[in-house]
């Protein structure tokens, strides 16, 4: 079945030709939209344990992050324990949140209402490859073969640059790390700080070896003080600040009630992307509104201080269309799906969509302070990395990332809005496994031993002949050590990377069983001396 051609409403952008699951044009799409296959940064190219086996071999890697990490997270508690009612602030983010989900349709009708009202267009995009056809389209018409770039995370999730790079036009980064990032032809490793595994001295040889082939070339005796890599930076971003004809940007929050987009941010690099070229385009996740401008001071609250440990950031900018004489003459803003109805579609995971993009919960996470972002493969790595990513994709395309946790909790602490993501990993990896039976009807040896200890667990006489049974276990080690360091397989999986604690003599239940509260006097084991 074709879908009919539909005039769009005034201020309303075309949408591209329907496409089917497969891509092709002219086939109405049916299911909900995921992100595609090899587009975009969201995938795992490889294992998570084969990333994380590389990033723990790194030393330097290690000290980079460990430094870094532990700076942002004690400037971070220091500005929070200043808020008396940070709790309340951090329900009514997640409250906030929930009601744009719960009525996600009205307010993207009505954000899009606004934004038409003031003079913007709006595009939808089913996927990523939607949205880079959109973008690119728009760049094209503009004329531009260059455009400068917000630091934003939509774009990376789509692989914009990339996009923009096949069409003749060059994307240039200019967040200070981001463009760090670019120019040592890397990768983002963090939320906040994409180039938090690099130190000041890798960053001077990256300008000196790569910048003059992107612009300005630097000062020959360029050394790794902070300053002067800044005003290195500062002078070759100038010149395409100010030639620059078209900018995108990502969105930290649109208001549905005014169509106000803001973005904050702690250079100045993004509020002279939004003022200066003629075309400003906006590429934004479907949930990152707020229904009005009140509910926006509950984040501009909340963000600074969970992200850069902050008490306001230093840069806000706010706009609502096109004003005549002041900043663009023209602004886009694409709407981006691209797995996101699929994830609002999971009861037990959809609270993911409230992510502010903070970065709180990488910065006290005991697995990616060890791996840093890489290892796990998507533009969105740490705790939320594992928990969004493999929603966006489907679990099937990142099997192993909800497993990337010791389920601490640390990240759930410090959530500014409150997302639950140690329950929502269990349910992930719980998807996972079923995905993996419906593969396999008959169980691997992992499933099996599961499904024997299930059976066992369930009958109470069972499991106490079980508990009795695993006490002859201490003998297996060496006499006088209270660990075991070596197992027979299949167990030497686990000893290979932990020890085991020796089984004790006896187990609680048969020691409860002999020394219960009622038997026990004052003194002795399970009695009570008052």
């Amino acid at each position: 079945m074709t879908a009919d051609h539909v005039e769009p409403p005034p201020g309303r952008a075309p949408r591209p030709p329907a496409r089917s699951r497969s891509g092709a044009a002219g086939s109405t799409f049916l299911g909900l939209p995921g992100a595609p296959r090899d587009v975009g940064q969201v995938r795992q190219e490889r294992s998570f344990r084969a990333a994380a086996r590389d990033a723990l071999a790194d030393d330097q890697l290690r000290r980079n992050l460990r430094r870094a990490t532990g700076t942002i997270r004690d400037r971070r508690a220091n500005v929070v324990h200043e808020v008396p009612d940070w709790a309340q602030l951090r329900a009514a983010g997640a409250a906030i949140k929930d009601d744009v989900l719960a009525n996600l349709d009205t307010y993207l009708v009505r954000l899009e209402e606004q934004v038409t009202a003031r003079g913007g267009q709006v595009h939808w995009a089913r996927d990523a490859v939607e949205a880079n056809e959109i973008v690119t389209g728009l760049v094209l018409a503009a004329g531009a073969s260059e455009v400068v770039k917000v630091k934003s995370m939509a774009t990376q999730e789509i692989g914009l640059n990339e996009a923009l790079e096949r069409a003749g036009v060059a994307a240039w980064e200019t967040d200070l790390a981001e463009l760090i990032v670019q120019l040592g032809h890397d990768r983002p490793s963090h939320i906040l700080v994409p180039a938090i595994h690099r130190n000041r001295t890798e960053i001077r040889d990256i300008f000196a070896a790569e910048m003059g082939a992107a612009g300005r070339a630097p000062d020959p005796g360029l050394t790794d003080d902070p300053a002067a890599l800044a005003e290195t930076a500062r002078l070759h971003l100038r010149e395409k600040f100010l030639r620059a004809e078209v900018a995108v940007s990502g969105a930290n929050f649109a208001v549905a009630e005014t169509g106000t987009i803001a973005v904050l941010e702690s250079e100045g690099n993004g509020r002279m992307c939004l003022t200066l070229p003629r075309v400003l385009i906006t590429v934004m996740g479907l949930e990152k509104i707020v229904p009005t401008w009140r509910d926006l001071e509950v984040f501009l609250q909340l963000l600074p201080r969970s992200s850069t440990g902050e008490r306001m950031n230093p840069y806000t900018s706010t706009w609502a269309g096109v004003t005549p004489g002041d900043g663009p003459r023209e602004f886009h803003l694409v709407l981006l799906d691209n797995g996101r109805t699929a994830t609002l579609a999971d009861p037990d995971g959809r609270a993911a969509l409230r992510c502010i993009r903070c970065s709180a919960c990488l910065n006290v996470c005991p697995v990616y302070e060890r791996t840093g972002g890489h290892a796990y493969g998507s533009v969105y790595p740490g705790p939320i990395g594992a928990v969004l990513s493999p929603q966006l994709t489907g679990v099937a395309d990142n099997p192993d990332l909800p497993f990337a946790s010791t389920l601490c909790g640390a990240c759930l602490d410090v959530c500014p809005v409150a997302i639950d993501i140690p329950s929502m990993l269990v349910h992930l990896r719980s998807r996972v496994v079923d995905a993996k039976d419906a593969r396999h009807p008959v169980p691997t040896p992992e499933a099996a031993a599961m499904r024997t200890l299930a059976w066992v667990m369930r009958d109470p006489r069972r499991w106490s002949w079980a508990l009795r049974t695993g006490t002859f276990g201490r003998f297996l080690g060496v006499p006088g050590r209270r660990r075991l360091r070596r197992l027979p397989p299949p167990l030497s999986a686990w000893t290979s990377s932990r020890d085991l604690p020796k089984p004790p003599r006896e187990s609680f239940r048969d020691w409860w069983a002999r020394y219960g509260p009622v038997s026990a006097g004052p003194g002795e084991p399970g009695g009570s001396d008052g």
